[in-house]
């Protein structure tokens, strides 16, 4: 894939190598029934990309479903194996925050699944799904009255409460209907993940969750009388109120996770408070969710890890742990979205207009970058420019024989920062009418779309067996203005 003949752009990160093939497809980066077809155009489970263009038009979301389905089997199966005989067996909950649509929740409950929601509206499409409330999870750092109504209506399997007022308002309600709310109560390990400062959520400088550290305020030594901390606090009134059953605990240490020591840490440090619960109240709480997170290829760079080397991994150290503390194994739940649906889509764009400029270099002298700016950008996908985010990109509608050359790939909006892929190695002859795929885009790129610049939102096209169908329609102008009274 690499060339040793042809010099690399001094302006390429150091991961980027140059390729000897511009129109190769590095395989962690797509559905597995992405290919090219024998006159060098970009396939998805049969269907090119020029038929794709001429139904549905561009910027489109491209999703394989089989890819999908059996990525989300992959994780079931992974944790299934890995933990048999150790509990009474495992959740996999589709994070349904990295995308969602009623077609993907039918997939989702199909495969043996259960899905993760955080808002009312995602509540609303399980529904319209015809998913059962007892396959349901609830998160969420500030829960409405309405939306914590709405999950006891549909009977949720789970409503992770994410704070001590937010625990009191749901034992309020559910005590008021005459009902018992199933709960689980997100912790904060402490676990730095390596990760986005953004997408880190275990550490204690931020908006979820309650903190297993004990509370300095109260005037003990050492940091707080045993039991003091808002998570330990949080148990003992989840166990005192009748309106609350207290399934377990929950905790999320981040996003685009690779390295297993961050889930390991955190599995640990909640197994030995589920041992001080058994301690102080004399009860085995019966659930533990350790989350999601899971890391996925966006480019040559990352190195995720299969689920089957995640699961054993898990399942390890969860059986030591609890030896070691003389605890019933709880029953464990995880939440891929990313990892699952991420891979399963690529975004395919059609290229306008480029041009050439020439960059300083810090050693003196200049070097060029090409610009190819498509027919969409941040507006479909926000990660570039809310994490500096990389991605990959292929001319997808031909192959070629032209010099690769260190391009960026750019929006149309009037955002400087509107950049789509950073940094890429894109054939010279790219001109405007050329399709572009950029792989990976299945999670938090619709899901994050908006109208800036008054720009419609694009489709969502899923394609199996040669066949490709619209479950996402995208925006017109008439949606556009539809909310507009003036």
């Amino acid at each position: 894939m690499t060339s040793t003949s042809a010099q690399a752009s001094p302006l390429a990160p150091r991961w980027l190598s140059r390729p000897d093939d511009a129109n190769a497809l590095r395989p962690q980066l797509w559905a597995r029934d992405v290919a090219r077809t024998d006159t060098g155009e970009l396939s998805v489970a049969g269907v090119g990309v020029a038929d794709l263009k001429a139904r549905f038009g561009t910027p489109l979301f491209v999703l394989s479903e089989a890819d999908f389905r059996a990525r989300a089997r992959e994780f079931k199966d992974a944790f299934d194996d890995a933990f048999r005989g150790l509990c009474g067996g495992v959740d996999v909950y589709y994070a349904g925050k990295s995308f969602l649509c009623t077609e993907v929740a039918r997939w989702v409950d199909q495969e043996g699944l259960r899905l993760d929601t955080c808002t009312g509206g995602e509540l609303a499409v399980a529904a319209r799904a015809g998913l059962s409330g007892d396959k349901l999870g609830l998160h969420g750092n500030n829960k409405s009255d309405a939306e914590l109504n709405r999950a006891l209506d549909m009977g949720l399997g789970r409503i992770v409460v994410d704070s001590l007022d937010e625990l009191q308002r749901l034992a309020d309600l559910a005590a008021a209907r005459g009902e018992r709310a199933n709960v689980m109560l997100r912790l904060t390990p402490g676990v730095h993940a390596h990760t986005h400062e953004f997408i880190a959520t275990a550490h204690e400088d931020q908006k979820f969750g309650l903190s297993m550290a004990d509370d300095p305020a109260d005037g003990s030594p050492a940091g707080g009388r045993e039991g003091s901390s808002p998570a330990a606090v949080a148990v003992a009134r989840a166990l005192a109120a009748p309106s609350i059953n207290l399934l377990g605990l929950h905790c999320h240490i981040g996003s685009q996770i690779f390295e297993p020591e961050g889930f390991a840490l955190a599995a640990e440090r909640l197994l030995t408070f589920l041992a001080r619960i058994r301690q102080d109240h004399g009860v085995d709480l019966p659930e533990l969710d350790l989350g999601g997170g899971y890391g996925i290829a966006y480019t040559e760079e990352d190195t995720p890890r299969p689920p089957a080397e995640l699961a054993q991994a898990m399942a390890g150290v969860v059986r030591s742990v609890c030896e070691r503390l003389d605890i019933p194994v709880p029953r464990i739940s995880i939440e891929p979205g990313r990892a699952i649906v991420g891979p399963s889509t690529f975004t395919l764009y059609e290229a306008g207009t480029s041009k050439t400029v020439n960059v300083d270099l810090d050693e003196g002298g200049t070097s060029p970058r090409r610009y190819i700016s498509v027919d969409g950008g941040m507006s479909d996908n926000a990660r570039p420019v809310l994490y500096d985010a990389d991605y990959s990109a292929v001319v997808a509608s031909r192959v070629t024989d032209a010099e690769p050359i260190i391009s960026r790939v750019v929006g149309k909006h009037c955002e400087s920062g509107d950049i789509v892929v950073r940094d890429v190695y894109l054939p010279a002859d790219v001109s405007a009418g050329d399709l572009l795929a950029v792989p990976a885009t299945g999670a938090y790129c619709w899901a994050l779309a908006s109208n800036y610049n008054y720009v419609p939102r694009p489709p969502v096209v899923a394609v199996r067996d040669g066949q490709a169908r619209l479950i996402v329609r995208g925006e017109t102008e008439d949606d556009l203005l539809a909310r507009d009274l003036g």
